[in-house]
């Protein structure tokens, strides 16, 4: 399975990279949902959430995380905080079907998101 995010990762096509390690790739989306929106993925193809499975891919989910936050300290968003989200499937929101996480924040969220 080949993704406009598998592009990313080979560079195949430009995205603007704010962090890259061994494991995983983090960029800006091109459509914006808040002033800070990052887009943080797996360097290996995980088509969801649903596909995650044992000890390898929790590091991986840790990973992700730990980049999330370096990303919000560099972006001054980590003290009024940020919000992190996955999204699932059609109904859940998925549009592309490579594991990714949404790291939101500079402006306040709103409860409940959607």
């Amino acid at each position: 399975m080949s993704t406009i995010f598998s592009k990313i990762i080979n560079k195949e096509i430009p995205a603007d990279i704010v962090y890259e390690s061994e494991n995983i790739l983090a960029f800006r989306d091109i459509n914006p949902q808040a002033p800070v929106h990052i887009l943080i993925i797996p360097k290996i193809e995980i088509p969801k959430v649903t596909n995650i499975y044992g000890k390898e891919h929790a590091v991986l989910l840790g990973e992700m995380i730990d980049a999330a936050n370096k990303l919000a300290k560099e972006m001054n968003i980590a003290d009024d905080g940020f919000r992190l989200v996955f999204n699932c499937g059609n109904h859940g929101g998925q549009e592309v079907y490579h594991l990714h996480m949404h790291l939101l924040g500079g402006r306040k969220m709103k409860w409940p998101p959607g």
